[in-house]
């Protein structure tokens, strides 16, 4: 059964949409499914109401920039109000989708699992956002969620709007044959999935094989006869149209987060701290995914990683963890809890003395109940969401430099674009020019051979041109890969210098949130207004 938080779904082109008087406002969607704020909202503020108020911060301090860049003829009063109108339409999530639906177990018992879809904003379409399996899952958990990606994609300049679904389900409880003839195969494919209209990927407790299903399904059902069948979704296998690069993506973009800001002096000097990597101590908490592969960049690069905290303990080694050994250990074992090369760490490890600390797990890990007791100069926000308000406050005071999730661990929605583009061409990246650089290659290198031969000859025989190991690595031409990874590495540069220009440009300081807010609004409220909506 499929419900609009409650209401009807009528069938149109493309899918399922809400019936017309099954829309409800903003302000009703949690008392109508009944979730309520936590007792104290200043350490354990409502998900989604955190996320507004981040928004109406970069808000309020780009408002009187927008209302100065309308070209309208108009006075400046309403000018303002025009630029609010728009405000208004940029901030509420647009439309929640509810399901419940039945799934039978091997036993032949049945159970119904809820469900949801957020769709945050269309100003960009198709809508794009992760598929998470959890008990956890709420209306205001996928709002919150599809809110910081639109602003996410804003960031990074990708065309998208924001989504986000959650299944209330712990996978670990149901065998394979289970889910995937349950939430997958018959009942998350209808809700509106398509390559133009709602493109889904992976996020907590699903992957490349969920991802497969839902491809599949989608082409052999409503999408049998589109030839972009398989762009409905990213995060896939390599067999089934994905890409190479996708699953390591958000971590590495974590990693190329921090580079940039690791780097800049003039970011370094205010938290006092040298720049680069070299000698660096950090803590991640969440060994999943993100946190493993921003483990393995950072160790690249000469990082040390003092501390892991993981759901059923924590391990310390001052002298630093090699993430090649930890892996191996956490698949032979299933926890990291004994690893050979560290100690248990009593207490929480979050508070523990290193340069940077990497929240990789769930939201709201950083409240003003533990912010100061944080000893880390740069907080990385592999998360989502890991930072409250008021922590969030308390770091600015402290000269903490807190680089804001919307921006660090947009890697995965930036190569995911990059697999929604080559499904969409059919071609894999690399293909069509892979022989070609190459062969130029070895042309200019025997050409400079040539060059060398003629004015000075050959009497001691030929001049031999050796290329740069650097040189060498890169003399066949690039590969999917290396592209995907050359496009994402370009992609957080570009966004963390726009970000950095606008946080000079307002006078913001350290508030890089702040900034990343303003930053989006600014890209999302350009493209309302140069759709001609502001003038409706």
């Amino acid at each position: 059964m499929y419900r609009y938080l409650g209401g009807l779904l009528t069938r149109g082109a493309g899918g399922l949409y809400p019936a017309a008087d099954t829309l409800l406002p903003a302000s009703s969607l949690l008392r109508h499914r009944g979730y309520s704020q936590a007792v104290d909202p200043s350490d354990d503020p409502n998900f989604f109401t955190m996320v507004e108020g981040f928004f109406d911060r970069g808000a309020g301090i780009v408002e009187d920039k927008l209302v100065e860049d309308l070209r309208t003829r108009e006075s400046p009063e309403q000018k303002r109000k025009r630029v609010r109108g728009i405000l208004r339409i940029i901030k509420p999530c647009n439309h929640v989708l509810s399901l419940s639906f039945p799934i039978r177990r091997d036993s032949g018992e049945w159970e119904v699992i809820e469900a949801y879809r957020a769709q945050h904003s269309q100003h960009r379409t198709p809508c794009k956002g992760g598929i998470r399996y959890s008990t956890d899952v709420s209306v205001d958990e996928v709002k919150a969620l599809a809110s910081l990606m639109t602003y996410k994609c804003a960031i990074v300049d990708v065309p998208f709007g924001g989504a986000k679904a959650g299944v209330k389900i712990n996978t670990k409880n149901y065998t394979v044959s289970c889910c995937e003839n349950g939430p997958n195969r018959t009942r998350l494919v209808p809700v509106r999935v398509g390559p133009g209209i709602d493109v889904p990927a992976p996020d907590m407790s699903t992957g490349e094989r969920e991802m497969s299903w839902i491809a599949d399904t989608f082409a052999t059902t409503m999408g049998y006869n589109d030839i972009n069948a398989h762009a409905c979704v990213t995060g896939k296998p390599i067999s089934q149209g994905g890409i190479h690069g996708r699953i390591s993506a958000t971590g590495r973009g974590v990693f190329h987060g921090i580079e940039n800001f690791i780097n800049e002096a003039s970011y370094m000097s205010q938290i006092g701290m040298c720049p680069g990597f070299k000698d660096k101590t950090y803590i991640i908490q969440g060994f999943g995914n993100v946190g493993l592969h921003t483990m393995r960049y950072l160790h690249r690069y000469g990082a040390k990683c003092v501390g892991i905290a993981e759901m059923d303990g924590s391990i310390w080694n001052p002298n630093g963890m090699d993430p090649k050994e930890l892996e191996e250990y956490k698949l032979a074992n299933g926890s990291i809890v004994g690893f050979p090369n560290s100690t248990p760490y009593e207490g929480s490890i979050l508070e523990a003395d290193c340069d940077i600390l990497i929240p990789a797990a769930s939201e709201k890990q950083l409240t003003k109940s533990n912010a100061h007791r944080i000893k880390a100069k740069i907080i990385a926000e592999g998360a989502n969401g890991p930072t409250t308000p008021e922590a969030d406050r308390i770091f600015l005071e402290r000269n903490v430099l807190v680089i804001p999730d919307m921006y660090l661990n947009a890697g995965g929605v930036t190569v995911s674009y990059f697999e929604w583009l080559k499904n969409l061409n059919h071609v894999s990246y690399g293909r069509l020019t892979f022989k070609y650089e190459r062969d130029s290659n070895y042309h200019l290198l025997m050409s400079v051979q040539e060059s060398l031969e003629r004015k000075f000859g050959k009497h001691g025989g030929s001049i031999p041109v050796v290329p740069t190991s650097e040189f060498q690595a890169r003399i066949s031409g690039a590969s999917e890969k290396d592209i995907v990874h050359s496009g994402l590495a370009y992609t957080m540069e570009r966004s963390a210098r726009q970000i950095m220009q606008t946080a000079n440009r307002y006078n913001l300081g350290l508030d890089l949130r702040t900034a990343a807010y303003v930053n989006a609004i600014e890209k999302i409220f350009k493209v309302y207004r140069d759709s001609g909506l502001i003038f409706t």
